[in-house]
């Protein structure tokens, strides 16, 4: 990372969010499905190793496929909360960090910048976490989170709490200007989209 940054790779944690249902792909595990040879999950493992010092995967399923992608393996801590959140909460409480770089694991074309571009929105915001903006939307699973918000994010999800943006609200959120490079944050939520996103990276060698 930049030399102002106060983060730097081994103060962050790498997190996969791969323990979603897909139901748009027919409750496939939407990890190990393949994209240009190679499973999703693997795509965000090369992209998120270079900027962190450790990197967890959180699955629910075929938990020993992931297993042996060679980083350890957290499946939600709560059964009753379904979605990314309960997957966050599993890494904040598991980290060996301060914080977590986060990313789902439909998304291959994770930018070698990010955790840098979060980071640097963080010093310039002074805000409790960091998400990525493509221009059009807030990309709100691509996120550098504090290991400090475990208990914040905990109480949310026990008060009923699920969706990421609202306990986003609750919080101070630096954005990462991403508008320069939306097409990193193409993912796959259906047959289609895989199939233009294969195209795509095809015509690009």
């Amino acid at each position: 990372m930049a030399a102002e940054t106060p983060l730097k790779a081994p103060d962050l944690t790498g997190l996969i969010l791969a323990g979603g249902q897909a139901r748009r792909l027919g409750g496939v595990d939407k990890g190990l499905v393949p994209l240009g040879g190679r499973p999703l999950v693997e795509w965000a493992i090369r992209a998120l190793e270079p900027q962190v010092g450790t990197l967890l995967i959180n699955a629910n399923r075929r938990l020993d496929l992931y297993q042996g992608f060679g980083h350890p393996v957290i499946p939600d801590r709560d059964a009753d909360h379904a979605g990314p959140l309960a997957g966050i909460a599993s890494a904040l409480a598991a980290a060996p960090t301060g914080w977590v770089l986060c990313v789902p694991c439909d998304t291959p074309l994770v930018p070698a910048d990010l955790a840098r571009r979060l980071a640097e929105a963080l010093l310039t915001g002074g805000a409790d976490l960091a998400a990525a903006h493509d221009g059009t939307r807030l990309q709100p699973l691509h996120a550098l989170i504090p290991v400090r918000l475990a208990d914040s994010l905990g109480g949310f999800l026990k008060s009923g709490g699920g969706a990421v943006r609202e306990w986003y609200r609750s919080l101070g959120l630096a954005v990462a200007d991403y508008s320069d490079r939306p097409e990193a944050f193409a993912n796959v939520n259906t047959w289609e989209e895989l199939r233009r996103l294969e195209q795509r990276l095809a015509a690009l060698g």
